[in-house]
């Protein structure tokens, strides 16, 4: 019989990193999560897509995290995402009322993703946008992007990210304008027309 020594760190051999889903769905998302401007809020616009793999296939198991500043380019400090009910401590929601700026929305089967926000201010130096996190089965980590609404294109020239993509990777950061206060940002894993995709350090 062979045995390892698991005496300390120096002699235990590495285990294999773990993808960071499917085990997740069923108990980050929560009602509500894609409320991130309550129904009727003045200035809400609502921005939507789908998660694609490689071959443009939808990846059904994603949950997709935004976060993004007010109109005036301030983050807001509320406490509206993840409220609990003082009486028994159970989870009450978003209070309907307040802007979040935060917001976690699960796909469907169809990788379709749907989130009403308000469109954000610009702020540190940067064109507005909106940050993305996008959680998925099969990624080691999970992936940062950020979305950028048509309207605000005399920003993206001085943007230290937009203005050092040629035009058809920055296109992969801005969302289509389909009217009425409503966007589109297809999110594609990889392969052609595959979303830029940041990472920090």
């Amino acid at each position: 019989m062979t045995r390892t020594d698991t005496g300390g760190p120096e002699t235990v051999p590495p285990t294999p990193s773990h993808t960071v889903g499917p085990f997740y769905g069923y108990a980050l998302p929560f009602p509500g999560g894609g409320d991130i401007a309550p129904d009727g809020h003045p200035g809400t616009v609502t921005l939507h897509g789908r998660v694609l793999d490689g071959a443009g296939d939808p990846v059904p198991d994603a949950l997709v995290e935004l976060w993004g500043p007010g109109p005036d380019g301030t983050v807001p400090r509320v406490d509206g995402s993840m409220r609990r009910d003082p009486a028994d401590g159970g989870f009450a929601g978003r209070n309907g009322i307040e802007f979040t700026g935060w917001g976690r929305v699960q796909v469907d089967r169809s990788g379709q993703w749907v989130a009403r926000t308000l469109r954000p201010g610009a702020r540190g130096g940067h064109a507005p946008y909106i940050s993305v996190c996008v959680f998925a089965r099969g990624l080691m980590k999970h992936l940062f992007t950020r979305v950028h609404l048509p309207g605000d294109e005399a920003a993206w020239a001085a943007d230290p990210l937009l203005s050092r993509l040629d035009g058809a990777r920055r296109g992969t950061l801005i969302a289509v304008d389909e009217g009425n206060g409503t966007y589109r940002f297809d999110i594609r894993l990889q392969g052609e027309g595959e979303t830029v995709f940041l990472e920090f350090e």
